[in-house]
């Protein structure tokens, strides 16, 4: 085995007498943790990566199922979840998963009947949430239903009064209760609002998002708008969401 001579040899001994010069300093010796060729590898893929990643969005497979139980303001014990409100529930939507809840406070429940709220944390003014009034034995004309939605609310008076289109139709589920639907395209926004009556309540479900987000995420916010039904208190309903691909 070869090894290094620390001597300097006669050549540069004599050289050096003739003519000093800065003496000759052995170049230091370079570790890499790993090949260098492999370290270049990894750099440039986690480049590519990030150059490629697409624009964050909510769309995505994965819902969780809100149990909503429109209690009365007088009967409002606080907010979360709690063993009981699967079985109390009275209506049901899916939430993108990611999305927070926005709690509603008592007096707010108390004046506009605003039940429940999430929202996307990347943009708040995309959201779902659920209104309800007692007292609605039927739904009355579907103009008339939501002119007076909009008492209440005035984000939807503008969005009506601005609107570049408003389509409503109605629609019947598997048991055959009818929904009213409407679609509205203001300056904007984009709003699917779901209306129905059920226990002596009417229910309304709004999905909210500005221009740039409903183009972005339609197909997620159409599926939430879908996704939303009046249930009973038996588990067969709550049953038919979990077969359907929806988690509990």
């Amino acid at each position: 085995m070869a090894t290094l001579s620390s001597s300097p040899s006669p050549s540069i001994l004599s050289s050096s007498t003739a003519n000093p010069k800065t003496p000759y300093l052995k170049p230091p010796l370079l570790f890499f943790p790993k090949p260098l060729t492999t370290a270049l590898t990894t750099a440039l893929a986690t480049t590519t990566l990030l150059l490629t990643s697409p624009p964050s969005s909510i769309a995505s497979d994965a819902y969780n199922v809100y149990y909503g139980t429109a209690a009365s303001a007088a009967n409002y014990g606080g907010y979360g979840g709690n063993s009981d409100k699967k079985a109390s529930a009275e209506y049901v939507y899916d939430v993108p998963d990611g999305w927070k809840e926005r709690l509603v406070s008592k007096v707010e429940k108390g004046t506009n009947g605003t039940d429940s709220e999430f929202y996307n944390p990347k943009k708040r003014q995309e959201k779902e949430y659920l209104t309800f009034l007692a007292g609605f034995r039927q739904l009355a004309p579907k103009d008339v239903i939501l002119n007076n939605l909009a008492l209440s609310d005035v984000e939807l008076q503008d969005l009506i009064a601005g609107a570049d289109s408003l389509v409503s139709e109605e629609k019947k589920d598997e048991n055959g209760q009818l929904y009213y639907v409407y679609e509205i395209d203001g300056i904007g926004k984009h709003s699917l609002i779901a209306v129905t009556c059920a226990k002596n309540k009417l229910y309304a479900h709004f999905v909210n998002a500005p221009a740039p987000e409903w183009k972005r995420d339609e197909d997620t916010l159409r599926h939430i708008h879908e996704s939303f039904k009046t249930v009973g208190s038996s588990a067969q309903h709550l049953e038919e969401f979990s077969i359907h691909g929806h988690t509990p």
